[in-house]
């Protein structure tokens, strides 16, 4: 039906012929109106959810250390729709209230890479097998890499003089809500969240567009094949330095894998521009210093492509 929608908008509406332009616009309006509406419902439904978790309990459960500490903090950052620079101001409260470093740092590291919008438009583009494969290996790389961290005692690399937070905690009794307040909370929510990302989304459903009808299979194919073993660590590196939301990304890494490049190199791509970005860096150098940052980047960037290697691995071995 949507897909019917899209086409009459192109084909009638417009009356263009047929052509790439046109093949691609009815892509970018198909994609675009199914990923914002999946978005904004899920977002609206996790968010009227979470008002009936006290947030005092949250804090209790993520205040452990230990295996269970990074679990608790992973799953929090699972169910958080924040990019990787948003995710910050929370990380930072976590760290100022006395929370373990790679607890905190566990949280930080899942809260862009998995959250339940990422999963509505992966379930609806990559399918269930691809989605619980990065889900798993997205809450994987955030339990491991903040427990490494842990262990290493970085935490005299913290700057004593963290900012405060730039907003009050505004979060109400769970059990006292009315239920009407629960729905404007998942409203509100849903709209905050959407207003912020809804350009990234479309510039990731256009890219996508632009890939799947105007470069030839042939070529990413070639261009594959003349990195290899390598085409991991290059497209992670490619991915670090940029700055965009997992939400906009999905449709590219669809699209490129529909072109030939091997799964894990693709999503290896995507979870690079989530989880790292150079706003990031300057962003938390308010509250590191260069050698944590330098060490954070490190272990999650080799982490992510030990993630890519296994996903490829994983690719080879079942037909997901």
């Amino acid at each position: 039906m949507l897909l019917a929608f899209s086409e009459w908008v192109v084909y009638r509406l417009l009356g263009m012929s047929s052509s790439t332009f046109a093949a691609a616009l009815s892509f970018f309006i198909y994609d675009a109106i199914k990923i914002l509406t999946l978005l904004w419902g899920m977002i609206f439904l996790i968010g009227v959810l979470r008002t009936f978790i006290p947030q005092d309990r949250i804090k209790a459960w993520m205040a452990r250390t230990g295996l269970m500490g990074n679990v608790f903090a992973a799953l929090f950052g699972a169910v958080t729709p924040f990019c990787s620079c948003s995710s910050i101001p929370i990380f930072l409260s976590f760290v100022r209230a006395g929370m373990s470093l790679g607890v905190a740092l566990s949280f930080l590291i899942a809260s862009p890479l998995i959250n339940e919008y990422l999963v509505v438009i992966m379930l609806g583009t990559f399918g269930w097998k691809i989605t619980a494969a990065y889900v798993s290996a997205g809450l994987l790389l955030a339990v491991a890499a903040g427990i490494i961290i842990g262990r290493l005692g970085l935490e005299r690399y913290l700057v004593a003089d963290m900012l405060p937070l730039s907003s009050a905690d505004t979060s109400r009794d769970a059990g006292k809500l009315l239920f009407r307040d629960r729905l404007l909370a998942g409203w509100d929510e849903a709209f905050s969240v959407t207003r912020k990302i809804w350009l990234w989304v479309l510039a990731g459903v256009a890219l996508g567009a632009f890939i799947h009808n105007y470069v030839p299979q042939e070529t990413v194919q070639s261009i594959i094949s003349r990195t290899g073993f390598m085409s991991v660590p290059l497209a992670t590196l490619l991915g670090v330095p940029m700055y965009g939301s997992c939400a906009a990304i999905v449709p590219v890494a669809l699209v490129l894998f529909q072109k030939g490049i091997p799964l894990g190199t693709a999503l290896a791509f995507m979870m690079a521009i989530s989880a790292l970005s150079l706003p990031e860096a300057i962003m938390l150098r308010r509250a590191m210093k260069l050698n944590l940052i330098l060490i954070f980047f490190g272990i999650v960037t080799v982490g992510i492509m030990i993630t890519g290697y296994l996903l490829n691995g994983l690719q080879n071995i079942l037909p997901l």
